[in-house]
């Protein structure tokens, strides 16, 4: 891959997501229910993955399983938050802040959602990279991608499960949810999420060394870790569960692993 090729992609990824996100901000817009952002998010990206795998020349195996793993993406985690965004009048992360902002919402929720593309950059051109990099990966390699990809995209599909039966069950009004992989992570989810973008520089490098641009695929799970560990994940979502769950959500935080999952710690008087 030359230089001139990889800026290309980089360019038609970046612009693509600055469209998609642009279209987000009009949906919100016009539903003022912030929690189509994160759908179209979803599916948008996921359509940028998969046309920049059908688009790759030649098109190889590698390129069908990056757009095979992008739709299947995609649309699973898009319709599990549809579903989700249908049941609510708002997603409590962004409205926080939509009230913070008052009368200035509209333009810096646009701004907001174009950062959000711009940080989007790295998961997109890992997905372009896997597809796109000359050569092919060998075999072994490429079923490592897909093993990773297979338990990302189970451990995400259970876990957002178990909480969707749980909160369904009304026996559980108010409570935490702490049973199965919620017993060994407070955001199960987010954790599988994070494990999926690492498929794709498992695809995208070359152990050679004759294809160095691959490795810039490792700036997606790195990146992932960032939003769901310090950004737009886990910060906002405990501080949304703290004032509405109070002590018993302290109590979850103390014997609870936040991210990686892991056996339930000791409690402060255990």
């Amino acid at each position: 891959m030359t230089a001139s090729t990889f800026i290309l992609g980089l360019v038609g990824v970046s612009a693509a997501l600055s469209i998609i996100m642009g279209v987000a901000w009009l949906v919100w817009r016009g539903s003022r229910n912030s929690g189509w952002v994160d759908t179209i998010w979803t599916f948008g990206l996921g359509l940028v993955g998969f046309v920049g795998a059908v688009m790759a020349m030649p098109l190889r195996l590698q390129s069908l399983i990056v757009a095979a793993m992008a739709v299947i993406w995609s649309l699973r985690l898009g319709l599990h938050i549809a579903r989700r965004t249908r049941g609510i009048t708002d997603d409590p992360r962004y409205a926080k802040l939509i009230r913070d902002w008052g009368a200035d919402a509209s333009p810096n929720m646009f701004w907001l959602l174009q950062k959000q593309a711009l940080v989007s950059i790295p998961l997109g051109l890992a997905m372009w990279l896997a597809a796109n990099v000359p050569g092919s990966v060998p075999p072994a390699q490429a079923a490592i991608a897909v093993l990773i990809f297979v338990v990302a995209i189970a451990g995400e599909a259970t876990a957002d499960e178990q909480l969707r039966r749980f909160r369904h069950d009304l026996a559980n009004k108010g409570k935490i949810c702490d049973v199965g992989l919620w017993r060994m992570s407070r955001h199960p989810n987010y954790f599988f999420e994070w494990l999926g973008w690492l498929a794709y520089p498992v695809l995208a490098i070359d152990l050679t060394g004759h294809e160095p641009f691959g490795y810039f695929a490792l700036v997606a799970p790195l990146c992932m870790y960032w939003l769901l560990v310090y950004v737009s994940g886990i910060p906002p979502l405990e501080e949304h569960m703290l004032a509405d769950r109070g002590d018993a959500f302290r109590k979850y935080q103390m014997t609870t692993n936040v991210f990686f999952p892991g056996p339930p710690k000791m409690s402060a008087g255990g």
